[in-house]
């Protein structure tokens, strides 16, 4: 490990980790994803069941990873549990994975998302141009927004901290509003049959489908164990925030879709799309509230970016503190007053930048991520098993009933990969099979660089 004396602050309380792992899950997708589990489900009882159990299975991987933070609170969250329990070659390829590709395309892709929406409300003309250099207004937007949220990570973290807690308080006022609504004004929605099948829309629910659709959309929640080096008392409060805060998640994913579905026919709200949660602001509180739910989305959209920004740089940082990096030292300085790792920071977001100038849409980066994170994610929940065997004890944060948590982290993972295989499979542009491709050989790139790394000095 590099000597070095600067030490990455420890600003992050319990309140503040617990807005974090909030944050950097709800972002759009509890405002887009009801049409689609709707429509996959086949009736409102039954979507509402995907939304659960897909939370079950994800408060379950939560609890997993909590018991490994407990025993490992130091930033690089994954990187640092699979070093630990596989060695340091499966550790490399996992922050190899994070830094290289998955980091900074979450980042292109909810940046990306974020300047359509900021693209459209404004109505910014669609090419933007700088003297004689013309670009996208979404790219240039997207590339903006970047730039913007990685220099305030660039202060102290105290700042992203506090960004952090005010955005994710600010993202709940749209979510309580499509609750309340739902709750008290709904009446004739989709939830008013027991058995309302969307008959016109689908042949037959697909359950598993519909969960998958949900998994996407909690997913994200594990890069907060980056952050256990800025953790105040991080073996208490990290596996605390965690898995109290997917637990909050999973209660406003389903409070959500209830809303929605209380509010609108089934058949509507499929019809609708992604803007169901905007037609329901707008019938409720006119135009203004169409446009209130725009600025809340964004927020929530921008509040996600945030958490992505300040959580990939501490992965290049724990690992070239441990000298697994080209230009370890460079990566591994601190900012002198800031003590945040603002090379890593401008790295990370320069990868982004290329993936934004690259690909043609926030889909087109999103669906690649899926299939490789989770392979790391397998890893880690195996790892628990083989931690509580060498510890010969409980972690200092046990998860009740095990083993059935992790059981069902390993069981939902793979059905994530089977799942995501299959409809490669079955794709018939073939798109989705060369995502998945590209995918890994961008990891089995980080093989050679691993050993040349180990034979010669970088």
């Amino acid at each position: 490990m590099i000597e070095n004396e600067k030490q990455l602050k420890r600003n992050f309380g319990f309140f503040g980790t617990l807005s974090l792992v909030i944050g950097t899950v709800i972002g759009s997708g509890i405002f887009f994803k009801q049409g689609r589990v709707l429509q996959e489900a086949g009736s409102a009882k039954m979507a509402l069941l995907a939304w659960f159990v897909g939370g079950v299975l994800t408060l379950s991987s939560a609890m997993s990873v909590a018991e490994l933070g407990s025993e490992m609170p130091q930033t690089g969250g994954i990187y640092i549990y699979i070093s630990k329990i596989f060695g340091k070659f499966w550790g490399f390829l996992a922050g190899w994975m994070q830094i290289s590709f998955y980091g900074p395309a979450l980042i292109a892709s909810v940046s990306y998302f974020f300047s359509t929406l900021f693209v459209t409300f404004f109505k910014l003309p669609t090419k933007i141009t700088f003297f004689s250099f013309s670009m996208r207004s979404v790219v240039a937007v997207s590339i903006l927004a970047c730039i913007l949220i990685a220099l305030m990570n660039m202060l102290e973290n105290r700042v992203s901290r506090t960004f952090a807690i005010t955005t994710t308080v600010i993202k709940m006022i749209p979510i309580f509003a499509l609750i309340l609504f739902g709750l008290f004004f709904g009446k004739t929605g989709a939830t008013g049959s027991a058995i309302s099948v969307l008959s016109e829309q689908v042949d037959k629910g697909n359950f598993g489908v519909a969960v998958l659709s949900t998994l996407f959309a909690y997913d994200g929640w594990v890069i907060i164990s980056n952050l256990g080096g800025e953790i105040k008392n991080a073996q208490k409060n990290l596996p605390r925030a965690v898995t109290i805060g997917i637990f909050i998640v999973l209660l406003a994913y389903m409070g959500v879709s209830f809303g929605v579905f209380s509010s609108l026919p089934g058949k509507e709200i499929v019809s609708l799309g992604d803007h169901a949660p905007f037609h329901i602001m707008q019938e409720a509180f006119g135009s203004l509230g169409g446009r209130l739910m725009d600025i809340g989305v964004m927020i929530s959209v921008i509040g996600t970016l945030n958490s992505k920004i300040l959580s990939f740089p501490r992965v290049v940082f724990e690992m070239a503190d441990h000298g697994q990096l080209p230009f370890s030292s460079f990566f591994h300085t601190l900012g002198k007053k800031s003590k945040t790792p603002n090379y890593a920071t401008a790295f990370e977001i320069l990868i982004a930048a290329l993936l934004l100038n690259a690909f043609s849409s926030s889909q087109d980066l999103s669906d690649w991520l899926v299939f490789v994170s989770f392979l790391f994610y397998l890893l880690t929940f195996v790892a628990v098993f083989i931690l509580r065997h060498q510890l010969k004890r409980k972690p200092h944060f046990a998860a009740p009933l095990h083993p059935l948590f992790p059981i069902l982290a390993i069981a939902g993972t793979l059905f994530i990969e089977i799942s995501t295989i299959v409809n490669a499979l079955n794709d018939s542009t073939g798109e989705q099979l060369f995502g998945i491709t590209i995918s890994l050989l961008i990891v089995a790139l980080g093989i050679p660089l691993y050993y040349l790394r180990k034979s010669y000095k970088l």
